[in-house]
């Protein structure tokens, strides 16, 4: 995995959290490509706040909506990289990658970076609270 110069994960004191919180963002991957809502459901924070690409932001209901009802589905998630870092109960992650699908019935194809945080809950389990995706050279 190529990283740019940039730090990933924390060393060896957290390196169990950090392989757990790559674990969700590829959990959250296959959920997307499945459409998987209960998968989404317990990935995804109540809090969430979404920056999509048209620049609006998009609540946790907004995208289980989207996937739920067929208005977005993907048929292509291919992870070019996935870079993640840890700090306390907060983990961030970063994926390029190439997403294919359908958004309110026109096709789509792009190469993008998303930003996603994430918060580890009560159970110790990984739910994303924040994410922007933006295009990718």
């Amino acid at each position: 995995m190529k990283n740019d110069g940039f730090p990933v994960g924390n060393g060896d004191a957290d390196s169990a959290r950090v392989d757990d919180l790559r674990a969700a963002e590829r959990r959250l991957q296959r959920a997307q490509l499945s459409s998987d809502v209960a998968a989404l459901d317990r990935l995804i924070d109540d809090r969430l706040v979404f920056t999509g690409p048209d620049g609006r932001l998009y609540s946790k209901q907004d995208d289980l909506r989207a996937h739920r009802s067929g208005q977005q589905t993907m048929i292509r998630v291919d992870e070019e990289d996935l870079t993640a870092l840890v700090v306390g109960g907060t983990g961030v992650t970063w994926f390029l990658g190439t997403l294919e699908g359908t958004q309110a019935g026109e096709p789509f194809l792009a190469r993008v970076r998303y930003t996603r945080t994430w918060v580890l809950d009560e159970d110790e389990e990984w739910r994303l609270v924040a994410a922007h995706v933006g295009p990718a050279d």
